[in-house]
């Protein structure tokens, strides 16, 4: 069984997704993120860094019990684990995995802030608000690029895209219009 730390975040319904998809058995343990219940010294000791998503599997390595914090860590464990997902020939490993990267270091940081200073900044400050909706749009034309002749991310799909897709969903709050980008749409 595994316990999945939860909150209804792009971030969090990556793990969700891919705990779906592989058909394992797991339990949702919510966090409210807006009480702050992720920094509880309980869950401080599951994810050091304070943020969902976060895990618990009570049969991992040698059977024994394991927690892992940040989602593309969770994805890479769980597709390891069942040997989905995630393609064992080296090239297209790799090529899964510099996607996976892309989208947790570029992708969803800066749709974030762009939902961030769009929607929840009480004040409208123009500049935050112009720079991160031109990087969500300079994102997005990276994305459609990639998936020009591709039905997936990396041809077949993969983690990439569990990880990239949740972010794509709340878009009007990142001041993009899908017409923009026929392969992201069409994905």
């Amino acid at each position: 069984m595994i316990d999945l730390y939860f909150a209804p975040t792009p971030n969090g319904q990556k793990i969700s997704i891919m705990l779906e998809e592989c058909d394992l058995d797991y339990q949702v343990k919510p966090v409210n993120i807006a009480a702050g219940q992720q920094f509880t010294p309980d869950f401080l000791a599951i994810s050091p860094n304070g943020r969902i998503p976060a895990i618990v599997d009570h049969e991992g390595p040698d059977g024994k019990p394991i927690a892992l914090m940040e989602s593309a860590a969770i994805l890479l464990y769980l597709a390891e684990k069942t040997g989905q997902f995630l393609p064992s020939d080296s090239a297209t490993r790799y090529d899964v995995m510099q996607w996976l990267t892309w989208q947790h270091g570029g992708f969803g940081p800066m749709l974030g802030q762009a939902n961030h200073f769009n929607v929840y900044y009480k004040e409208r400050l123009p500049y935050p608000m112009e720079r991160f909706t031109r990087e969500a749009n300079r994102l997005y034309a990276v994305l459609d690029k990639q998936l020009t002749d591709k039905g997936y991310m990396c041809g077949e799909y993969s983690i990439a895209d569990m990880a990239t897709w949740p972010w794509v969903v709340p878009r009007k709050f990142q001041g993009v219009e899908l017409a923009d980008y026929p392969n992201v749409l069409r994905w």
